[in-house]
């Protein structure tokens, strides 16, 4: 399993980089509207209940999308699916840019998935985007790839948080909500340069279906154990990010009554260590091997996430959270590298689909409950029901694939 370094001194398939392109392109808008959204919603008149279930809503649509997309990309290739995932991305962004009549803002945002963060991948179209990389890729590259994909995705959304925050910050005073729309040009841009990289690729050949034998047969069924366990593990994951993440900028604006020229800054400092983290993870995977390194790292941000409501200073909480996803979200890459290796070739779209969605539907869940919460005065309440889960997902992980090949370092 190569590190970071080693996927970048050996050149990578035109596919590939132009894959990492459009990650890039993505993640500013993502990385935007991640600081931005839930804001902008509250500076509508918009509660916190209301807020968590739009979140929920586009979480939902995500995790039912993506247990279509992964098998079908299996089969027809993922080209065609990410060509009609950016046309409706620059369609959801054009409403959300020009009105804020509510119904038609709901609609674009579950259809959009604003706020909801997808480090720059292609949201509920990701696992066809994964299958697509992985067929790229020998399996020795795919760890050191994926972490370079990650760091990229985090670097923009950074990026996208900063360019959110800039206007308020330079003016001195906070934007009106008309003015905070303009931030929608952002993912409306990032789709229209990802539909030209899409077009300047070149059409991979699906991988073969599998035979039909008795040995197949076998495989097949300790895959399906194996995707049974992941299903089960990232149930809990997905659950204990939802608590939390979707509405960590709604949390800081309710506990220390600042704006976005505070929190875009805060959140921007978070995926800038949180490309970081992800090629740490990448170099300890290769040393370590990825169930180990992901047990570390996730360990440390469970610590500082119970750690980080407690504290009383917001620059103190910042650099927890900062340090937090570093160590949370940096591992992104190496999972998906991992669940990518569970399977065989032909049946790595439904990998990458369980993957996603089998976090993405209790991570739905999360916002709601987490919105109504906040909305109480229980600022504290879900970040201890998000570490417990955490905790339990981490041990479950270690015990289900600690032992896998695919999770092993090299000799």
């Amino acid at each position: 399993m190569p590190s970071v370094s080693s996927a970048l001194s050996t050149p990578l398939p035109r596919n590939v980089r132009l894959l990492i392109g459009m990650r890039a392109a993505r993640s500013f808008g993502q990385g935007a509207m991640v600081a931005a959204f839930a804001l902008y919603l509250h500076a509508l008149g918009w509660h916190g209940p209301g807020i968590g279930a739009v979140l929920m809503a586009a979480l939902l649509l995500g995790s039912a999308l993506s247990l279509v997309v992964g098998p079908l990309s299996d089969r027809r290739g993922p080209r065609g699916f990410l060509l009609g995932y950016e046309t409706v991305q620059v369609m959801a962004a054009l409403i959300a840019l020009l009105t804020s009549t509510p119904w038609l803002l709901v609609a674009a945002a579950i259809v959009g998935g604003f706020g909801r963060g997808a480090n720059g991948s292609a949201g509920p179209f990701a696992p066809a985007e994964q299958a697509w990389l992985a067929l790229e890729l020998p399996t020795a590259r795919r760890a050191g790839v994926f972490s370079l994909s990650t760091a990229v995705g985090f670097l923009g959304m950074a990026g996208g948080a900063l360019l959110a925050a800039l206007p308020s910050w330079l003016s001195g005073h906070a934007m009106r909500p008309a003015d905070d729309r303009l931030l929608f040009a952002l993912p409306l841009l990032g789709s229209l340069i990802c539909l030209g990289l899409l077009l300047a690729t070149r059409a991979t050949a699906p991988a073969a279906a599998p035979l039909r034998s008795p040995a197949a047969a076998a495989t097949r069924q300790r895959e399906n154990q194996l995707l049974r366990r992941l299903v089960l593990v990232n149930a809990f994951n997905g659950f204990g990010i939802g608590l939390v993440g979707p509405l960590i900028a709604y949390w800081f604006a309710l506990k220390f009554q600042l704006g976005l020229a505070a929190i875009g800054p805060g959140i921007a400092l978070g995926f800038l260590l949180g490309a970081s983290g992800s090629l740490l993870a990448g170099r300890l995977a290769r040393r370590i091997g990825v169930v180990r390194a992901v047990v570390a790292m996730r360990g440390t941000g469970l610590a500082l996430l119970l750690l980080m409501p407690l504290v009383p200073w917001f620059w103190l909480a910042v650099a927890l959270y900062a340090l937090r996803a570093a160590c949370n979200q940096g591992t992104a890459g190496v999972r998906q590298a991992l669940a990518a290796g569970l399977t065989g070739a032909g049946r790595r779209g439904l990998a990458s689909s369980l993957q996603n969605a089998s976090m993405q539907l209790p991570r739905a869940l999360g916002p709601l409950l987490a919105g109504a919460l906040f909305h109480a005065g229980y600022l504290v309440l879900p970040f201890l029901l998000g570490a417990a889960f955490q905790a339990t997902y981490l041990l479950l992980y270690a015990r289900f694939f600690g032992a896998h090949e695919a999770a092993q370092a090299p000799l």
